[in-house]
C-alpha cells in the first residue's frame, strides 16, 4: 500500500516539474525531454538507495530492481563514488 502513496507523489512532482517545464519554453520548441527527465530523477534516486544501504551497491541493486553491473556502471556515467 504504501508504494502507491510513494508512486503518487513522486509523480505529482514529475507532472509539476514537467508543466514548468512547457511554460518556461516561451515559444521555443522541447527537445529530448524524456532523457532530459529520467537523467533528472536517476542520479538523486541511485543516490538515495546506495545511502539507504549504507552504500552496499548490491543492496542498493536489489531496492532499485538493477543488475549490480547495471548499477555500476550507471554509477560511473553519473559520477556517483
Amino acid at each position: 500500500m504504501g508504494g502507491m502513496k510513494g508512486e503518487g507523489e513522486i509523480g505529482s512532482c514529475v507532472r509539476k516539474a514537467v508543466e514548468s517545464y512547457f511554460n518556461d519554453l516561451d515559444g521555443e520548441k522541447p527537445c529530448a525531454l524524456y532523457d532530459m527527465v529520467i537523467r533528472c530523477i536517476e542520479k538523486p534516486l541511485i543516490e538515495l538507495a546506495l545511502n539507504h544501504t549504507q552504500g552496499n551497491q548490491t543492496r542498493a541493486a536489489e531496492v532499485l530492481g538493477l543488475n549490480r553491473n547495471t548499477l555500476r556502471k550507471k554509477m560511473q556515467d553519473l559520477g556517483i563514488s
